[in-house]
């Protein structure tokens, strides 16, 4: 984890994930957890919004393609399973998971399991038939 001082000084109550938008797998969750967000605490940024170069300066776009990150109101920056960590803390379908991954030990377990999955996220969703997350979920409209 690194804190990571926002470009601008204005404030955010969101937190914002930025994902890889050119993969169906890494689309098709972001908008199931556009669903399951129902206090409204996440924004989802595509790696490919130019917003990003100021949302995290300091990383490379390397790094963006190799894991999801998760951008906190107070400039904390959580990538891999320590984001879904954080995400499903904010999710209330998800606070098991969170419980979950706080148990000692499990979040090395799972940081293993996310770069195995997040390594080959092409190929998974090629095997899954996965061209497109719309044709599996439509992108929920803003209210």
């Amino acid at each position: 984890m690194e804190s990571v001082a926002l470009a601008s000084n204005a404030v955010r109550t969101s937190t914002i994930v930025l994902f890889d938008d050119r993969c169906p797998m890494c689309t098709f969750q972001s908008r199931l957890m556009t669903r399951l967000d129902w206090l409204h605490r996440l924004e989802f940024v595509p790696i490919s919004d130019p917003r990003v170069r100021t949302l995290v300066p300091d990383v490379k776009h390397e790094e963006l393609m190799a894991s999801m990150h998760v951008l906190t109101p107070s400039g904390k920056l959580h990538h891999g399973a320590r984001g879904i960590r954080f995400i499903a803390g904010r999710l209330p379908l998800l606070w098991l998971v969170c419980l979950l991954l706080w148990v000692p030990g499990m979040i090395y377990i799972s940081e293993f399991l996310y770069r195995r999955v997040a390594n080959n996220r092409y190929l998974i969703s090629k095997l899954f038939g996965c061209k497109t997350a719309c044709a599996i979920m439509p992108q929920k409209k803003p209210k």
